[in-house]
């Protein structure tokens, strides 16, 4: 009788340990080119708070009880599966749709404006564009929606909010397709500054220093400033955002400032990758991929382009790299090329190149930004649709996973862009078709 009380317990103990948020023992999986079925190497799995890597067949195995799996690589979407219930072992495949981000940026009014917006929206559904980045935390420091982390509204960084209902947005966008970039500036944030003056970067008497547009940056080297973006940019994922872009994740390209540490490359190098790997941790339970901008001539530069910035750090704490690569921004030129908006391909082209030399790493993983504005360094030129088509050659010969284009007037036609009907058919996160 008591063996059999004693089996009676083990299996109602098993039975209860087997709910659907359970799974003990062995997750083994593979993740997958959902067209081809060939396994995806280096694909980032997450399962509760931890990442791990898939090998060469595409393979992962988890060592703990968890209850959703998910994966994304770049040049692809992202996709999660529930684990079913069971005591053993259990075998997953995840497949991941090819996809790579064509977008358009819209600004913290765009995003607002629906005229400009439905516009954007237009040039998504008739041509290749497939994506937008979205103004989270604009260059002034303000937020486009409501947020609830404390800080925002203490500091008044949300006066005015252009985006009524974030969480409809995106799920409007998820509908069309529409595959969603979180831009966030991180260290220029003139209303933190401001409002917290000990995180403000200062010049050497000691004054809050502002830069050319008199804004003032946050100092890089303080973990209350890393800690307030990484709090905004976790939101912005728990809204349902595809991916965090950080951007001015960088030291000001000024001489002559004082931090709150010694002004070394050493530093600046530690501070910038430092946070974007806090970042990735702190995002990983949501699977969103993560994106930094980085300033184009860093490619070139022997050094940190004394802003902190070196590809071989920042690469293995983001997913994609997205080199800022507008020619009117290359002021020096590049070797053999003086004038770069003649040479609007050879800048694209022999950057990317530069910079996969430096990272050591594959070309999917970079998608820069190109210019869609007007000339302001060389010859006033207009980017109509052959510079634009020029530029996004480049970087589909070079193999880039995809592209953005840059207006700060958000101002955009269809000019230099594919007329092909975009389907909307981006995988959504649990791997069904939108």
């Amino acid at each position: 009788m008591k063996r059999y009380l004693r089996f009676i317990g083990i299996f109602f103990v098993m039975i209860s340990l087997s709910a659907p948020e359970y799974a003990l023992g062995l997750v083994n999986g593979r993740v997958l080119d959902s067209l081809t079925g060939k396994p995806i190497k280096n694909a980032v799995v997450t399962a509760n708070n931890a990442e791990i890597r898939t090998d060469e067949k595409g393979a992962f195995v988890i060592k703990t009880a968890v209850h959703k799996v998910a994966a994304r690589a770049c040049g692809y979407s992202r996709a999660e599966q529930p684990v079913t219930s069971q005591l053993f072992s259990t075998n997953l495949e995840l497949k991941l749709k090819p996809f790579s981000p064509k977008a358009l940026y819209l600004t913290y009014y765009g995003i607002g404006d629906r005229g400009i917006r439905n516009n954007a929206l237009k040039l998504i559904e008739e041509t290749e564009l497939n994506a937008l980045v979205i103004d989270v935390k604009g260059d002034r420091g303000i937020l486009t929606y409501k947020s609830s982390v404390p800080l925002v509204s203490h500091i008044g960084a949300q006066k005015q909010v252009i985006i009524k209902d974030i969480r409809a947005l995106l799920q409007s966008m998820r509908e069309k397709g529409v595959y969603t970039i979180a831009r966030i500036v991180v260290f220029k944030d003139d209303v933190l500054a401001s409002a917290k003056p000990e995180l403000a970067i200062r010049t050497t008497e000691g004054n809050i220093w502002r830069d050319r547009e008199n804004l003032r940056w946050i100092d890089p080297f303080k973990k209350d400033s890393w800690d307030y973006n990484i709090n905004i940019a976790v939101e912005a994922a728990q809204y349902g955002f595809d991916e965090i872009q950080f951007d001015y994740v960088r030291f000001p390209d000024r001489r002559g400032l004082k931090f709150s540490q010694p002004n070394t490359e050493e530093n600046r190098v530690n501070a910038i990758s430092g946070f974007l790997a806090d970042a990735r941790k702190k995002l990983t339970p949501y699977n969103v991929f993560v994106a930094a901008d980085i300033f184009g001539y860093v490619s070139w530069n022997p050094d940190d382009t004394q802003i902190g910035q070196r590809l071989d750090r920042i690469s293995p704490v983001v997913d994609y790299i997205s080199l800022m690569l507008y020619p009117s921004g290359f002021q020096f030129g590049i070797p053999g090329y003086r004038n770069p908006v003649v040479n609007s391909y050879e800048i694209v082209s022999l950057t990317l190149k530069k910079a996969q030399d430096k990272a050591n790493i594959p070309a999917v993983r970079f998608r820069p930004w190109l210019q869609a504005f007007r000339d302001y360094a060389f010859d006033r030129r207009h980017f109509y649709g052959p510079e634009i088509r020029t530029q996004i050659r480049a970087a589909d010969e070079f193999g880039s996973g995809g592209w953005m284009l840059w207006n700060p007037r958000n101002s955009y036609i269809a000019d230099g862009l594919k007329k092909e009907r975009f389907t909307g058919n981006i995988p959504k996160p649990n791997g069904s078709a939108s």
